[in-house]
């Protein structure tokens, strides 16, 4: 039996910069805090444990002082950094590059927003780490939709700058978009102040049609993700449409060894969040225990 690991899986780079800063601070101190999961996969988690990295919740931050804390790619709104800096801790950025130039995006928004009465409009994961950044952004004034169907929620009769989350689906924000103008123009304003930005990341939304062609390249599909991963859950449905053979894995622990009766070819593959090395694991398993 063939088992083969989708070469585009795994960490995306923000992820990749966030590990490797955490693991050169943990040469550098003992023990360092970061400020909740710094990926969404209790494997890696652990295995940083393991080095020194503690997780806080935000609810911990008012108790740490003089210590490091790392700001995970997924960013912070600002009041979590003055809340850090207010009790003399060391702050370490490892927020995404995407996500960064996103938050000065919306932050200027905001200002525009705010010269003209507008509203600042997000589309994302309500709750998100992310999207909890971005609105910051706003002095938590932002408006979160999550799908099309919140549109009709939004007033069509004031300026609107709208963005999305850098890991929502290209297609869906295409259609709200659509939407939106739409919106506008049965309202009557014929030359609305609306302007939207793609801020989706590329090697996320790229992702889509190198994991369907994948998927369908292999009997049976092994997608390893995190529990908590947003991300994780959007691939492995992709993954589902081109190949109802496909199994939701978080470690080797969940595999059935009778998935693989009478298979010819399994690929591996897993979320932005998901390691190299865990996929490796899940192969190495398949291989050994289907002699």
């Amino acid at each position: 039996m063939l088992v083969s690991i989708d070469k585009n899986s795994g960490f995306c780079f923000g992820v990749v910069k966030a590990i490797d800063t955490a693991e050169m601070e943990l040469q550098k101190y003992t023990q360092i805090y970061c400020l909740g999961d710094i990926v969404h996969n209790n494997e890696e988690v652990f295995r940083l444990k393991k080095m020194g990295m503690k997780v806080l919740n935000h609810n911990d931050l008012e108790h740490i002082e003089n210590s490091p804390i790392l700001i995970r790619a997924h960013g912070e709104p600002p009041q979590t950094y003055n809340l850090i800096k207010k009790n003399n801790n060391t702050i370490i950025d490892a927020t995404c590059a995407v996500v960064l130039r996103l938050q000065q995006n919306v932050k200027k928004g905001y200002l525009q927003m705010q010269e003209k009465n507008g509203q600042v409009v997000i589309f994302g994961k309500k709750g998100h780490a992310e999207v909890i950044g971005l609105v910051g952004q706003t002095d938590n004034t932002a408006i979160v939709i999550s799908s099309i169907d919140e549109v009709e929620s939004l007033d069509f009769h004031i300026p609107m700058r709208l963005y999305a989350q850098t890991t929502q689906n290209l297609n869906i924000y295409k259609s709200i978009v659509c939407a939106i103008e739409n919106a506008y123009a049965i309202c009557g304003n014929t030359n609305p102040d609306f302007v939207w930005f793609d801020t989706i990341c590329r090697q996320v939304a790229n992702r889509e049609e190198s994991l369907k062609k994948f998927a369908k390249s292999h009997d049976v599909i092994i997608f390893v993700a995190g529990e908590k991963s947003s991300n994780g859950m959007v691939l492995f449905e992709i993954c589902k449409t081109v190949n109802i053979h496909s199994y939701l894995i978080s470690s080797v622990d969940s595999i059935d060894i009778k998935w693989f009766n009478g298979v010819k070819s399994v690929g591996v593959c897993g979320a932005t969040s998901t390691p190299f090395w865990l996929m490796e694991n899940v192969a190495n398993y398949i291989k050994e225990n289907n002699r």
